[in-house]
């Protein structure tokens, strides 16, 4: 073998050693708990803050050379920490949600600047108590029968809560615990009747139970935090057949006068199922009595008289009326009676007289709600009408006038004295939006005054019969709360003999809920700055609470945990765990600032109406509210255009404002100090000898030839160098005697006259003055015998 390639064998030896030398580097495994090492089976709560040192990575080299960390993640995930590659020391850089990732994998590397030794690992997130229970299958409305057993089960919430251990349990507890028939199970969420406690539909059809779920509290953020959320339970109770029918209007007298004829009604008996939430169907029937001299109508109640009162036998009948529910299957059900005096009687030719609580009353009122219960007595009218007349004479019936089959009055026959009742007949017509006042005439049916026409306010949506007085709506009419809630006017009743009276009538229209919450736009764009709310408002066109009264809610909102609102003001604002954008966008997969809620606007009537609106809420922060004004002006008007609008128009009109002001000012100033007088003129002296020869010519032209040699020198200027005369040139002096003739060409110097000759004067306003004025006049003169002498010296040279 030759001496090259032993040096080239030995060589590769050499470096095949050095390379076996140096070993790579490694990470040292201190274990679970530590906060140093490889991040082996690490954990970190995620309220831990933003730039917070949560681990070192630790490592060494074999041969001691320096060594560097890496951290990296997937390009997918992500850069949750930051590392030191000198130091290995790691910081978390990304906000944490376990609810979102309760993992997170990286791999960190070390390396000694040959070699790179990398590990992948998995930090695990652990839970924070930063979430509040959230109910589910909202709203919670149930019917629940009026004899249902105490301690029954009546509904069941549920609430949810996305944290771990304590502080996602969930318990429940009703807000009013003493003050309800209700009772929760703390920890199903089943709401019971109370034991020992009773529904009563006739005493109170809906209940309303508020429900708290509270977690089980834990740390976050250093602190013991609780947090809880409420749900309100509707509970509708449902009517059933527990009462017996029930009589109004009692006692029952009737009466036959000596001229009723055969087959005339002589009085009615109402009676009414006491279960009014599903009333069943009631039959009267006449027991015994009546001696086949009178008949009653099964389903009206109304009692006929059937023989001609000269065949009655008795004065007095006492008659036995009974009621019979029907059942919904066709069954009789219960059952009730009542006793009915009928009196035949002469005829009654004097009117009743009407009492109230403290004596005589033509006139009563009364508010009530609209669609009340059918069958239901007006009870807060205190109505007492009693006849003077004696025996027969002080009977009298009572009738209802006004519009037909709303109200009936009962008794409608009366001895001498009776309590006046009115029932509600026809439920449906009693309707807010079409009569807000219903006016109706209780009087002696036997009496029957003949009605003029109306006055007053409002009086033209209303009619009059002229013989029974019923007062009735225009067809056209059509009556709404919301616009007038209220009509007065008169009306006239007068008789056979001319004798009238008037009487004032009050129509109040009562409201039902009959209008939807309205939001201004189905589609609403807000911006929010972080830490403030925004506020959503709709509103209820009814007349009166709580029909117009309106609650807010969020209905849906994908994720459902950024926003919570005001039930009553509409004020939408973040969790209170969302303190940053950057939290907020890591609840979103692609960091969107806009979000989308659906809200609900629901008002309080019964029926209950609600409606819904799109909401898109763009978040910013102050930082960036704070970066430019003008930024921060078009996005706080970004939601209303026309208030940009309106601004800018503002601005530009103040602008031209003071610039017309300015202008107005400079003008009147210069118009004070720069008046052209009529008088002042401006003569420029000439320099070019053309035009001094044409004033020449004209001098020539009105003088005579003695005055044809006359020169005239050119006055000096005035010091100024101006020619503005008036008011600053000295008087008219005698021009000086002119040079002798030369002997050579005879070359004039003709001076230019300008200016106006006039006594020195000090400064006033000019006048226009006549062209014959003295000054003119004057100078004309002067310059007269001025010529004159000139002539005289001219003659001499000759």
């Amino acid at each position: 073998m030759g001496r090259g390639p032993r040096a080239i064998l030995a060589l590769g030896l050499l470096f095949l050693r050095l390379a076996q030398a140096n070993f790579a580097p490694h990470f040292f495994d201190n274990g679970v708990g530590s906060t140093n090492g490889n991040m082996a089976l690490f954990s970190l709560p995620e309220d831990t803050p933003v730039g917070s040192h949560v681990y070192t990575l630790n490592g060494t080299d074999p041969e001691g050379n320096p060594v560097s960390y890496h951290i990296s993640f997937d390009p997918s995930a992500r850069s949750v920490f930051s590392v030191d590659p000198n130091f290995g020391t790691i910081t978390l850089v990304e906000e944490l949600d376990r609810e979102r990732e309760d993992e997170i994998e990286a791999t960190i590397s070390i390396s000694d600047g040959l070699n790179l030794v990398a590990e992948k690992v998995t930090i695990l997130v652990t839970d924070a108590n930063d979430e509040a229970p959230r109910f589910i299958q909202e709203p919670y409305v149930v019917q629940v029968p009026e004899d249902i057993l105490a301690g029954s089960s009546i509904a069941k919430v549920h609430a949810v809560d996305r944290d771990t251990g304590s502080g996602g349990s969930v318990t429940y507890f009703l807000q009013n615990p003493h003050s309800t028939k209700f009772a929760m199970d703390r920890h199903s969420g089943v709401l019971r009747l109370q034991p020992g406690a009773t529904l009563d539909y006739e005493k109170a059809r809906t209940h309303f139970v508020t429900v708290v779920a509270k977690d089980g509290g834990g740390r976050l953020r250093g602190a013991d935090v609780v947090f809880s959320a409420t749900a309100t339970v509707t509970v509708n109770v449902e009517d059933v057949q527990d009462m017996a029918p029930v009589f109004v209007g009692t006692p029952y007298y009737g009466y036959v006068y000596e001229d009723t004829l055969p087959g005339s009604e002589v009085l009615t008996v109402v009676a009414m199922d006491g279960d009014q939430g599903k009333p069943n169907r009631i039959l009267y029937s006449l027991m015994n009595g009546s001696d086949g001299a009178f008949e009653i109508n099964e389903t009206s109640g109304a009692i006929y008289v059937m023989q001609s009162p000269a065949q009655l036998r008795r004065d007095v009948y006492e008659l036995h009326v009974q009621v019979t529910e029907v059942s919904s299957a066709g069954t009789p059900a219960a059952q009730a009676m009542v006793p009915v005096t009928i009196r035949i009687v002469d005829l009654n030719n004097h009117p009743p007289t009407f009492y109230g609580e403290s004596g005589p009353q033509n006139r009563f009122e009364l508010s009530m709600y609209e669609h009340p219960p059918q069958g239901e007595i007006l009870r807060g009218l205190k109505i007492t009408v009693n006849d003077s007349d004696q025996g027969a004479n002080a009977k009298f019936n009572l009738r209802l006038v006004g519009p037909g089959g709303i109200f009936r009055v009962v008794p409608q026959t009366v001895l001498n004295e009776a309590q006046v009742t009115i029932i509600v007949e026809n439920s449906a017509a009693i309707d807010f939006e079409k009569f807000k006042v219903l006016t109706f005439k209780v009087g002696d049916a036997m009496h029957k005054p003949e009605w003029g026409r109306r006055w007053g306010g409002g009086s033209q949506h209303f009619l009059i019969h002229s013989s029974s007085g019923m007062i009735y709506t225009q067809p056209w009419a059509s009556l709404d709360a919301e616009a007038t809630a209220r009509y007065n006017f008169y009306v006239k009743a007068e008789d056979m003999e001319g004798k009238y009276s008037l009487a004032e009538v009050f129509v109040t229209l009562l409201d039902v809920n009959d209008h939807y919450p309205q939001f201004g736009k189905r589609v609403q764009e807000k911006t929010m700055v972080l830490g403030t709310p925004v506020k959503i408002e709709a509103t209820d066109q009814d007349a009166e609470e709580p029909n117009n009264l309106v609650d807010y809610s969020i209905t849906h909102a994908e994720p459902a945990n950024v926003f919570d609102i005001d039930a009553h003001t509409g004020e939408i604002r973040l969790k209170n765990s969302i303190r940053s954008l950057d939290a907020l966008h890591n609840i979103t997969p692609n960091g969107d600032r806009t979000w989308s809620l659906e809200v609900q606007a629901k008002d309080r009537g019964s029926p209950s109406f609600s409606t819904t609106a799109l909401l898109r809420i763009d978040i910013v922060d102050t930082e960036m509210q704070s970066r430019s004004p003008m930024a921060a002006f078009l996005m706080q008007t970004k939601d209303n255009p026309m208030k940009a609008v309106g601004v800018l128009a503002g601005i530009m009109a103040i602008i031209v404002a003071i610039t017309v002001l300015i202008s107005t000012a400079s003008f009147w100033r210069n118009k004070k100090s720069n008046k052209v007088l009529p008088v002042r003129r401006v003569l420029r002296k000439r320099p070019s000898p053309a035009p001094r020869t044409v004033r020449i010519k004209w001098l020539k032209f009105g003088r005579t030839k003695a005055a044809d040699k006359f020169v005239l020198r050119e006055d000096r200027p005035n010091e100024n160098c101006n020619n503005n005369s008036l008011g600053s040139t000295p008087p008219p002096t005698a021009p000086a005697p002119p040079p002798p003739p030369s002997m050579g060409p005879a070359h004039w110097t003709v001076p230019t006259v300008s200016g106006s000759l006039a006594p020195r004067q000090p400064p006033r306003s000019p006048k226009p003055k006549a062209v014959g004025s003295p000054v003119q006049s004057a100078l004309v003169s002067e310059l007269r015998q001025k010529f004159e002498k000139k002539n005289v010296h001219n003659k001499a040279y000759f």
